[in-house]
């Protein structure tokens, strides 16, 4: 039994809204150095469709770099494990970014979540503008780092769980 050890790194965020745009400039400091082989990472923007079906490629794991509201100080960063079972069933949304709208629209369309992580940081500005607030661009450079560390992890459980014989 093969397990795909591939993951996926996804930044989402639209940049003409301040902190959202946080996910594409981590992808941006991720480009910037060499991903480990069976990794690929990609600015998927405000085009979540283009995500949902990129999922449907099968991938091992997917870590997403979302901005997050209400959920701590400005700058901070958390990496919570989606289970896939919390997930709800929706129809396809062609025009929503909301990760819970672009897992939903991969079930519609037929798919599965893979093991996936959101590495999210708390907003302090999601108002029109360029740019991100001091607060969460000073976490940009540790959430680089993070994204790194949790490839890392995703790929040790991959590899643990081929040694097994185990799906993934």
């Amino acid at each position: 039994m093969t397990v795909d050890r591939r993951v996926l790194v996804a930044g989402v965020g639209n940049i003409f809204f301040g902190d959202d745009g946080f996910g594409p400039e981590v992808l941006r400091g991720v480009a910037a150095r060499s991903l480990p082989p069976g990794v690929r990472a990609v600015d998927f923007g405000i085009r979540g469709t283009h995500l949902a079906y990129e999922l449907l490629d099968g991938w091992g794991a997917l870590l997403l770099v979302d901005a997050v509201p209400n959920r701590g100080a400005p700058g901070a960063l958390s990496a919570v494990e989606v289970q896939a079972d919390s997930v709800p069933a929706a129809p396809l949304d062609a025009h929503s970014m909301d990760p819970g709208a672009v897992f939903a629209s991969l079930h519609a369309l037929g798919g599965a979540l893979p093991r996936t992580v959101v590495l999210g940081c708390q907003v302090e500005n999601t108002e029109e503008g360029i740019g991100l607030s001091a607060p969460v661009q000073a976490a940009v450079g540790p959430a680089v780092d993070a994204v790194f560390d949790v490839v890392d992890q995703l790929l040790n459980v991959g590899a643990a769980l081929q040694a097994e014989g185990k799906e993934g």
